[in-house]
């Protein structure tokens, strides 16, 4: 798992464009996801690959489409300093995880072999062979996103048809 690395403030205009919102395909949204700010983003993410982050991540408009432009791409996990609130809440309904931890962020480099492990929270760089660990979602939130989403956990749980 590669790790693709931008910086503080990237804001879910430049995650996803708006001038592909018009196609709500995940796939469709995740051909065009971080064309503005890494040109190559789309043709290069392999099934599994990582972004890092700096601080205030997935900013800017309350567009579900973002973390779906991601989640479509292949990427495993978000890894930032911090998230912004709607990007975070967003992340976790349609069951894309995301770990807060300013450090790991803050030292991990693009091209680093990054794995995670989210019921402990512990993000590993074997490229670097550091660890760290994150706050760890609660088990409710880890079942949201083992069942894809919320409405899915809802549907899982027999609460939602």
């Amino acid at each position: 798992m590669k790790v693709y690395k931008y910086g503080d403030n990237v804001d879910t205009d430049v995650i996803i464009p708006a001038r592909h919102l018009n196609n709500p395909d995940p796939k469709a949204l995740a051909s065009h996801c971080m064309e503005d700010i890494d040109a190559d983003f789309a043709s290069t993410v392999e099934e599994g690959d990582i972004i890092v982050a700096g601080a205030n991540f997935g900013c800017g408009s309350s567009r579900e489409h973002a973390p779906v432009s991601i989640k479509a791409c292949g990427v495993k996990c978000v890894i930032a300093a911090s998230f912004a609130r709607i990007f975070y809440r967003n992340s976790i309904n349609i069951g894309f995880p995301i770990m807060e931890c300013p450090e790991a962020a803050a030292e991990i480099q693009a091209g680093d072999k990054v794995s995670v492990d989210f019921v402990t929270g512990v993000i590993t760089d074997e490229t670097l062979g550091k660890t760290w660990e994150a706050a760890p979602f609660p088990a409710f939130i880890n079942g949201i996103i083992e069942n894809g989403g919320l409405l899915k956990s809802l549907k899982a749980r027999g609460i939602a048809k």
